[in-house]
Parts: C-alpha cells; structure tokens; sequence
C-alpha cells in the first residue's frame, strides 16, 4: 500500500499537471474555480439556469445506457463521445441521428483520447463509464480540465486514487460525484425515508451486498461481453478483497449518515478460495490452451468476499461480494435499528412501534409488508418511477441518478453524493485486500473529510420537479438497450 505522504505529493507542483491546469486555462476561471475549500454540502452554482453540456467517456453496454437516457432530460446537450473503439462512438452517433437528436456530438477515440476531452472548452461535465481502472484517472482528468466529474462506481482502485480525487477536488472546488444507481432504488430510497422519519429508531446495523453470478459474463467470447471479460476477470485474476463494494454499501453510508455525522473507523476482510471459478470450469468453456483464463488457479480472490466495518460512533455494517457463485442476486438491503428491520431480496420488515402495531419477533405478513412499502414510498420514486421504469435502466433507477444530478446542477443545488462518499466507499476496494492478505486483521479507513464529518447532516429526503424540468412522459421513451440488473 501506499503511503499518504506519498499521496500529498501530488497536488504540489506535478509537471502534468500543472500542464493539464495550462490547458485548461480559462475552463476553471469562468465558474470561479481555483479558490479551495470544503467540498460538504457544495452548492455549485455555475451551471443554474444554463445549458448543460456533457461529454461521455467509456460507451460500452453502461456508457450507451447512460448516452440514451440523458439524451432525453432537457436543458442538457451531449457535445462529445469517447471511446477507444470507433465503432463504440459510431453507434451511438448513429443512436442519436436515429432518434432525431439536434446536436452532433465531436468524437475522440483512441486509448489516451479521453484528455482531449476533459480538456475541451465546450463541455462542462464529463461522464465516465470505462472500465474500473480508468475510472479515476478520467475523472482526475476531468477536474483538472475544468469540468464536473460524474463516474461509474468503483470510482477509484486504491487509498492513494482516493485522497487525488478529493484534494483535486477540493483545490478546483469542482464537485466530483460517484454514480451510484442502487442509491436511487425503491427500496434503498425507502429505508431511506423511514430513517428520516424515525421508524428505524436508532439504526446500528446495515447489510448490503453484491451477489451477482457472472460466471457467464466471463467467458463469453464473441458476444457483446467479450471485452468486458478482459477487464473484469483480470481484477479477479490479480487481487483478493471486495473490488465492488458500492452497490450494496453506498445506500446504506446515504441511510446512516456516513461523513455526515458518522464515518467509517476500521474494517476486518475474509474470503474462502475460489472454488467456482476454477480450473475445471473454464476447461469446459474454452478450447485452447492460449487463452489467459486457463490459468491454474485461474483467479486469487475466492468466491464470497465478507467485510465487516465498524464506525466510530459504534455501528457496524456488513458488505458482502461474490460473482462466481449460482447464487440469485442479492443487494441485501438491510436496515436495522432500536425499533424494527428492513431488509430485500425479497422484501421484508418488522417493526416494534406502535404506529405499525406489531412486534419485531416475526416479519410482517406479506399484505402487512406490502401495506408498510406503499404507505412509506420515497415522494421522489413516487412521483418518478411510472417515468423511469419506462425509459428502463435497472427498474428506472438510472434515469432517477441522471435526473437528479441534473436537477442539482439546474438549481445550483449541492450533488447528493460527494467526493467524500466517492473515497470512502472506493478505498475499500484496496482495504479489504490488505485485510484479506493479513489474515483478516483490522485496517483502519482514512477519514477523507478531515474531521468535518461532524458538521454535515445526513442527506435528506429529495425530489425533482419534473413539470419544472420540463419532462412528461411523452418527452421520454423505453431504451431497448438498457441493463436490467
């Protein structure tokens, strides 16, 4: 691991980057940037009222999603696409002909193309949805261009990725926010309001999870996945830990006001060996000894990653990750707390209050559970969701993340999720590795917001104005092409 001395070195005087900062000139001067500061509850207010202009790096199966949803918010224009291959930027050039889109957004296509684009004087905001790897260098890219970061979860790989984005961040005052989807769920934005309103009591426990089979995502050669499995099975393949933590982990830090009154203190790792996916597995699946996953064993991290974290303010959650198993997915989605449960996958709760007139000593009757999720649905997935779920993107949970980091930006208000969030939830990619590696000893986790944690409240129960917006149900359509889970 890296240490944070080595880290603060760079934000001083690095020759790249004062040569990124040369080139963007201007970029960061016309929204007043360059001043430093807090980035906690930010309200950036360059945007209100104007044009969104969005340029999109990695448009593969999720980058495409991304292109054909915010194609539809209005006040937003995409003005780039990048990709390193062409015919990745060609298809969604010809989506977007097809679908009657004003503008012709420029192209950038190379390995390194994505600098061109942060450094392009008309785009304000850079969406990045590559594979895990790149997705910090981009969006660092990004901030240093001048632009709004916007990136795909994992956000960075490591602790020292991490504390780069925040104090580029924080030097630029240029909001950095993870794209985490699972935030906007109607579950995860159910236990969300409960929490707000008290139902939970005090919550000292969450559990959240990605258990998602991709066994089949992993050799399959020759169909759309086929350059995903390079990327995504070479993390397997050289590191151990959880290197997805996000989906589960993200909504419950959101629900427990992690860096917002609470932050993660130390987390203990532990994994059993990859057991499937092994040898004889891929033995069966591929026909020449050339290929790299023939290797024996062919992965290091084992089958079922469990993290344990602590918080200072003496909570623990549960973060589970495993997609080699023939499990069904799972996010988990728990909440629990002096007063009752809720957990999904499928949906269940139990509550002691007696606003629900129950007892916690069984889960509520199905009809009972039913009655709890209508009564307590999140205003924004009430109002939203018909709307989503009609333009797609796992249950409509996407258009609800690109619709609120649009919101935001339109009304100069502060992004739900910050860089703060980014860091603490990306670090532990590279901290459940050290623990693993260590036989499961505790490591302690960075507090990124260097003590402000203690001056923030938790994020609150939001919505968007979709009359204000301009948006009916008419101004959108279903994307064919949207990921279902």
């Amino acid at each position: 691991m890296k240490t944070n001395m080595n880290r603060r070195d760079f934000l001083k005087g690095t020759a790249w980057m004062g040569a990124a900062a040369m080139v963007a000139g201007c970029q960061m001067n016309r929204f007043g940037f360059g001043q430093g500061g807090q980035m906690q509850d930010y309200a950036f207010t360059g945007l209100k009222g104007k044009k969104i202009r969005v340029g999109f790096v990695g448009i593969g199966s999720r980058g495409s999603g991304a292109v054909h949803r915010v194609s539809m918010i209005p006040g937003v224009e995409i003005v780039a696409l990048c990709d390193k291959d062409p015919a990745a930027v060609e298809r969604n050039l010809k989506w977007l002909a097809d679908s009657k889109y004003k503008t012709v957004p420029k192209k950038y296509v190379g390995d390194e193309a994505y600098k061109e684009l942060c450094d392009f004087g008309e785009c304000d905001v850079v969406y990045c949805a590559t594979p895990w790897a790149l997705h910090q260098p981009v969006a660092l890219r990004a901030l240093l261009g001048g632009k709004i970061a916007l990136v795909e979860v994992t956000s960075a790989l490591t602790v020292d990725e991490s504390w780069e984005l925040v104090e580029a961040s924080e030097k630029w005052r240029i909001p950095c926010m993870q794209l985490e989807n699972c935030v906007y769920g109607e579950i995860e934005l159910l236990e969300l309001n409960l929490a707000r309103l008290g139902m939970f009591g005090e919550i000292n426990h969450a559990e959240g999870a990605y258990i998602h089979d991709l066994r089949e995502v992993i050799p399959s050669v020759g169909t759309h996945y086929n350059t995903e499995w390079i990327w995504r099975y070479g993390e397997n393949m050289a590191h151990k830990g959880n290197r997805y933590p996000t989906h589960g982990l993200v909504p419950i830090c959101q629900t427990m006001g992690i860096n917002r009154g609470d932050r993660f203190d130390y987390l203990v790792s532990l994994e059993n060996g990859p057991h499937n996916v092994n040898y004889e597995y891929f033995k069966k699946e591929f026909l020449t000894d050339a290929d790299p996953r023939k290797k024996d064993p062919p992965a290091a991290m084992g089958d079922m990653n469990t993290t344990l974290i602590k918080t200072v303010n003496g909570k623990s959650i549960m973060v589970q990750h495993d997609v080699s198993s023939p499990r069904p997915y799972s996010r988990i989605n728990l909440i629990s707390g002096t007063r009752g449960i809720v957990r999904d996958f499928p949906f269940q709760c139990a509550f002691e209050d007696k606003c629900f007139d129950g007892k916690a000593h069984g889960w509520f009757s199905d009809a009972k559970a039913a009655e709890v999720r209508e009564k307590y649905m999140h205003p924004m997935w009430r109002d939203v969701s018909d709307m989503a779920k009609k333009v797609g993107g796992h249950g409509g949970m996407d258009f609800i993340m690109d619709l609120r980091w649009v919101w935001c930006l339109q009304n100069g208000e502060p992004l739900d999720m910050d860089v703060y969030d980014l860091a603490a939830t990306s670090c532990i990619c590279e901290l459940t590795e050290t623990s693993v590696r260590k036989g499961s000893k505790p490591v302690s986790i960075p507090d990124f917001t260097r003590g402000n944690w203690r001056n923030v409240k938790p994020w609150g129960v939001v919505n968007v104005d979709l009359k204000k917006m301009g948006l009916d149900s008419g101004g959108v359509k279903k994307d064919e092409a949207a990921l279902s889970v």
